[in-house]
C-alpha cells in the first residue's frame, strides 16, 4: 500500500494514527486518539474523535461524526471507546458514540456493515457483522444486534434490546423487546409476525431446517406454558441447529422481555 493521501484542508491532530493507503478528504477533522486502519476512506467533512478505531477499507461519507461522547446524562467524561470493524460503509450524517463506564466502556461495530444516511448507533451498542441499518434508524444504548440483522428505515430500537442473528425489522417500527433469531418484526409497535424466510432462502438454508424453524415458530406462538418454557421444550425435541440457536437466545440473559408471536 502507498502512503495516505490527505487533503490540505483536513485537520489531523498530533497523535492520530493514519494507516497506509488512507484517503482523507477535504475539511475532515481527526482527533489525537483516533486509529485508522489500512485503506480507510473519509470522503469530506467527516469528524472522527475520541478513542475511536476504524478497521481496514471502511468508507465514511460526508458529515458523519464518529466517536463523540455519549448522549447520556450519566456520562461524566470517562475514557471510553468506539471500535468499528473492516469494510463498513458508513453513509452521510451517520453518528456513532463511544461507550460509557456503566455499559462496558466500548461501542463496537463488526465487519461488512452498511449504515445508511442519518442512522445512529448509541453508546455501548454491540453490532455484529453484515448488519444493515437503513436511513434514519436509531439504535439506543446497550443494544445488541447479532450478525446479518436488517433494521428498516425510520425504525427505533429501545435500549438494552437484543436482536438475534438474521432477524429483519420492517420500516417505521419501534422495537421495545428482544427479537428471536431469524424473526420478522413489523408494525408501528413492533409485532413478531413470522420468520425472515426470504433471508433464510437467500442464505441457502436447507429446506429441512426451514421446515423445523416453521414448526418451532408455531410451537412458540401456540404451545402451552410460558414463552421460556416452550423454548426449553423445543431444545429438548429439536435436531436443527437453527432451532437450537433460537432456544439458546431465548434462554440467555436479557434486560428486556421478548416479542412473542401474535
Amino acid at each position: 500500500m502507498t502512503d495516505a493521501v490527505i487533503h490540505p484542508s483536513a485537520v489531523i491532530e498530533e497523535g492520530a494514527q493514519i494507516g497506509p493507503g488512507c484517503d482523507i478528504g477535504p475539511f475532515c477533522h481527526i482527533g489525537p486518539e483516533v486509529v485508522l486502519g489500512q485503506g480507510v476512506v473519509l470522503k469530506s467533512h467527516v469528524v472522527v474523535t475520541g478513542q475511536t478505531e476504524i478497521g481496514d477499507e471502511t468508507s465514511v461519507f460526508s458529515f458523519s461524526v464518529l466517536g463523540e461522547i455519549p448522549q447520556d446524562l450519566k456520562f461524566k467524561g470517562e475514557k471510553t471507546k468506539l471500535i468499528i470493524g473492516k469494510r463498513n460503509r458508513i453513509r452521510e450524517h451517520v453518528t456513532m458514540n463511544t461507550g460509557t463506564s456503566g455499559g462496558g466502556g466500548v461501542t463496537r461495530v463488526g465487519d461488512d456493515g452498511l449504515f445508511m444516511a442519518g442512522c445512529h448507533v448509541a453508546h455501548d451498542a454491540q453490532v455484529g457483522n453484515r448488519v444493515i441499518v437503513v436511513n434514519s434508524a436509531a439504535l439506543a444504548g446497550h443494544c445488541v444486534l447479532e450478525d446479518d440483522v436488517i433494521i428498516g428505515g425510520l425504525s427505533g430500537v429501545h435500549q438494552w434490546v437484543r436482536i438475534g442473528r438474521g432477524a429483519i425489522i420492517g420500516a417505521v417500527t419501534m422495537v421495545t423487546n428482544d427479537v428471536i433469531p431469524y424473526g420478522l418484526v413489523q408494525a408501528p409497535r413492533g409485532r413478531l409476525d413470522g420468520l425472515n424466510l426470504v433471508g433464510l432462502k437467500r442464505k441457502g438454508v436447507a429446506r429441512s431446517d426451514i421446515t423445523a424453524l416453521r414448526a418451532a415458530f408455531q410451537m412458540l406462538a401456540q404451545g402451552e406454558g410460558a414463552f421460556q418454557d416452550r423454548a426449553r421444550r423445543l431444545g429438548e425435541e429439536t435436531q436443527s441447529d437453527y432451532v437450537r440457536e433460537i432456544v439458546t437466545f431465548v434462554l440467555g440473559d436479557s434486560d428486556r422481555s421478548f416479542l412473542t408471536p401474535g
